[in-house]
């Protein structure tokens, strides 16, 4: 009994856990699932949905309260051994908002309820998406704080599981709820909640740096990108011969297993770090830091680096503002482009099946984006010393690219320009936040992130409502409120593409501003 106690009471297992409940916790990434129906059974037109979704997008992404919670509650080692402190507390508020957003958003949307004002609907899809930071706070910080020597790599993988949990739900959606919206806003409610009350108690914080850690972090990283491969042959095969519904049970039970193996990864890492301990003979403590066997001398900086900064201190930088605009611009977008891809299919005439699969494979992309951009960042960083906000300005140029693709209306061009857009949106949430600890400091992280992830919903609100909004209701049907044809949004996104474009050469400003303060972050790292 001692020795599982032991297992479950280390970073890996609350890697683990955080890897479950991101997996199953992404469901604003599939509002393409149910905008149809919220559209037809509230009657809203275009403009009026992509106002109700950009209010999920504001939730999802104005994180400075459960920041602020945080930093509170859960910034001490393990909560300080206090009941009500930890990640958990916080993953837990993230949890009530979940269930009461989405739960209200099944009620109007089945006629359990009259239908509710638009103000009302905008106020729970609000809650929906605000229960979003509440996780991701808890999970990312508590996975910088956890690996910090290679943060880019942890953020990656988590961020990464997120965005994937849109390609997962949507598995789940094709199975258990028989092609209707309705069911899977019920499933929403009930499975996706029970998953996270049962393993939010094991995300935990352990300020400890390990020689294993890369070694084991690959051993994750191989385990996702095993896991989206794997997916997207399911949704290739779905997409082009169709599957049986004992396939879909089959195939979905095999996910669900790949699902579980990041814990065989923890128990081999708390197997082998035990071992190295006992060799050394002393014991293993959660305050013990050992980045090679020999030399135990623990740095501050491997914790909390020493340029760490309040929110406010950080809103008085350049710095900030320039990563803020630069979030402006590629998520504003980014986030833009999601939350209409199914209208955009739509006016494309593309089949249902298509579009559900573009949903999925949105989530691929997004979580390819997120894991790639976090692990090569690292990778280039300890070898070559590049400053992370190159990368920043590499992915938004990519997504100007992916916007002109999607504007041209050619035969495939959605498919290859949502890829090229969801590989780039999803590379700046695991950039950003990496970053924003390295420049600001990791003490006040979350805070801080969600202050400038607030560019985000500000940036989907223009792009969405005042730009894709407002140029679609100009040539759509005054009867029904369609339009079909490649002019329906193409304006839109050439708008979108020199945007973005605008986003890469602030992020390139960042990166000459950050050189000299990267190398020496280098430096400090070689040193340790």
């Amino acid at each position: 009994m001692q020795r599982k106690m032991e297992i479950a009471n280390t970073k890996w297992v609350a890697a683990a856990a955080s890897i479950w409940i991101q997996s199953f916790s992404g469901a604003s990434y599939t509002f393409g699932i149910y905008s149809s129906l919220l559209k037809s059974s509230q009657s809203y037109d275009q403009s009026t949905l992509d106002t109700v979704s950009v209010c999920k997008d504001i939730g999802a992404n104005v994180g400075i309260l459960s920041g602020l919670f945080y930093t509170a509650v859960a910034s001490g080692r393990s909560g300080n051994g206090r009941f009500f402190s930890g990640p958990w507390v916080v993953i837990f508020v993230g949890l009530l908002q979940w269930f009461v957003g989405y739960g209200f958003i099944w009620m109007a949307t089945s006629g359990v309820i009259e239908r509710p004002p638009v103000p009302l609907m905008c106020f729970f899809m609000f809650l929906a998406g605000h229960c979003q930071p509440f996780f991701n706070t808890a999970i990312v910080v508590t996975a910088v704080r956890n690996f910090s020597d290679y943060g880019g790599t942890a953020v990656g993988i988590m961020k990464g599981y997120l965005g994937l949990s849109g390609a997962v739900l949507v598995q789940m959606y094709h199975i258990f709820c028989g092609g209707d919206p309705t069911n899977y806003l019920l499933l929403l409610v009930v499975v996706p909640s029970l998953l996270i009350l049962t393993t939010m108690p094991f995300v935990r914080t352990y300020d400890t740096v390990i020689a294993g850690d890369k070694k084991h972090l690959n051993g994750l990283s191989t385990i996702s990108l095993i896991i989206v491969t794997y997916l997207m042959v399911i949704i290739l095969v779905e997409n082009i011969i169709g599957m049986s519904m004992t396939m879909k049970i089959c195939s979905f039970t095999l996910l669900v297993l790949l699902l579980a193996s990041p814990l065989l990864v923890a128990v081999r890492a708390h197997r082998e770090e035990k071992d190295r301990f006992v060799s050394l003979d002393f014991p293993v403590t959660e305050k013990t830091t050992l980045l090679d066997a020999p030399k135990l001398n623990p740095s501050p900086d491997n914790v909390v680096m020493s340029n760490d900064m309040d929110v406010l201190q950080a809103i008085r930088t350049t710095n900030f503002w320039l990563l803020f605009t630069a979030m402006l611009c590629g998520m504003g977008s980014g986030l833009a482009t999601v939350n209409n891809i199914r209208q955009v299919g739509e006016s494309l005439s593309y089949s249902t099946v298509q579009l559900n699969s573009l949903v999925s494979l949105w989530s691929i992309w997004n979580f390819l984006g997120r894991f790639g951009s976090g692990y090569i960042s690292d990778a280039y960083l300890h070898s070559h010393g590049w400053p992370r906000p190159v990368f920043m300005a590499i992915t938004l140029a990519l997504m100007a690219i992916g916007h002109v693709v999607m504007a041209s209306g050619l035969l495939g061009s959605l498919y290859i320009g949502s890829l090229i857009v969801g590989l780039a949106y999803g590379s700046q949430w695991a950039l950003m936040p990496t970053i924003t600890s390295e420049i600001f400091g990791i003490r006040h992280m979350g805070t801080i992130f969600y202050t400038i992830s607030i560019a985000s919903p500000v940036g989907s609100y223009f792009f969405s409502v005042k730009v894709i909004g407002y140029l679609y209701d100009q040539v759509a049907s005054v009867d029904d409120h369609s339009c079909y044809g490649n002019h329906c949004f193409s304006t839109s996104f050439v708008i979108m593409a020199v945007m973005a474009m605008l986003g890469s050469l602030v992020a390139f400003v960042l990166f000459l501003r950050t050189k000299k303060f990267y190398a020496t972050l280098v430096a400090k790292r070689i040193l340790k």
